[in-house]
C-alpha cells in the first residue's frame, strides 16, 4: 500500500498532478480541494495516496489532507461510487458541506453536484449518515478565521433540544436550519431560541 508520495511537483492541473521522486514520474488524480493547496510546479510537495489496483489498470489518488483521504474512502464504501466519482464529489463540495448534507440527509444538495444521480446521492445520505459527525460538520461550516471551535456549543444545543423532547436526529435538524441561516451565531441559548422559532 502507498500511502503517500513526496518529491517534486512536475506537472499540476485540475483534476491530477505528476509528482517525481526517486526519478520516478506519479501520475495522482487529485480533487480541487487539493489542487488549490499545491505549491508551484517545480516546488517539493507531498500528498497522501490511495492506490486503485484493478484487473486492467492501476491508477493512483492524491490527497492534501487526511480529512479528504477519509471522505474519498467513506464514499468508496457505498455502493454504485466509484473512484472516480468520489473524486468528483469531493471536488464538488467541501468536507464540511458534504458531511453536513450527509448527517442531514440532504440528498438534494449531493445530487447537485456533477455526475450524482438522486438514487446515489440518496444511498450516500442512508449509508454513510452514522459515519460523519454531525457535530464537526456543523462547526466547520460556520467557522469564520476569527471564531473559536464552536463544535461544544453546537453539542450542548443538541443536547438541550434532546432534553427538552426533540429525538437527535430532529435536534440535529434544527441546529443544522440554524447554523446554515445564521452561521454568525455565537452562543447556546441564541442557537436554541432561532431553533424552537422555527418549529412553530
Amino acid at each position: 500500500m502507498i500511502a503517500y508520495i513526496k518529491g517534486l511537483l512536475v506537472e499540476k492541473f485540475f483534476d491530477r498532478v505528476v509528482v517525481e521522486a526517486s526519478g520516478v514520474g506519479y501520475e495522482l488524480f487529485i480533487p480541487i480541494s487539493t489542487f488549490d493547496k499545491l505549491p508551484h510546479e517545480g516546488d517539493e510537495v507531498k500528498l497522501l495516496a490511495w492506490h486503485c489496483v484493478r484487473e486492467d489498470d492501476e491508477i493512483l489518488f492524491g490527497f492534501a489532507t487526511t480529512a479528504e483521504r477519509e471522505m474519498f474512502l467513506k464514499l468508496t464504501q457505498v455502493s454504485g461510487v466509484g473512484p472516480k466519482i468520489a473524486l468528483a464529489i469531493l471536488s464538488g463540495s467541501s468536507i464540511g458541506e458534504l458531511s453536513l448534507a450527509i448527517a442531514s440527509g440532504n440528498a438534494k444538495r449531493i445530487s447537485a453536484i456533477k455526475g450524482v444521480g438522486k438514487k446515489t446521492a440518496e444511498k450516500i445520505c442512508v449509508e454513510l449518515k452514522d459515519k460523519v459527525n454531525a457535530i464537526e460538520a456543523l462547526a466547520s461550516t460556520s467557522r469564520s478565521s476569527k471564531d473559536d471551535d464552536k463544535a461544544p456549543m453546537l453539542r450542548d444545543a443538541i443536547l438541550a433540544l434532546s432534553a427538552l423532547g426533540f429525538n437527535e436526529e430532529t435536534a440535529n435538524k434544527m441546529v443544522t436550519q440554524v447554523i446554515q441561516s445564521n452561521p454568525s451565531v455565537a452562543d447556546v441559548e441564541t442557537v436554541i431560541k432561532l431553533a424552537l422559532s422555527g418549529k412553530k
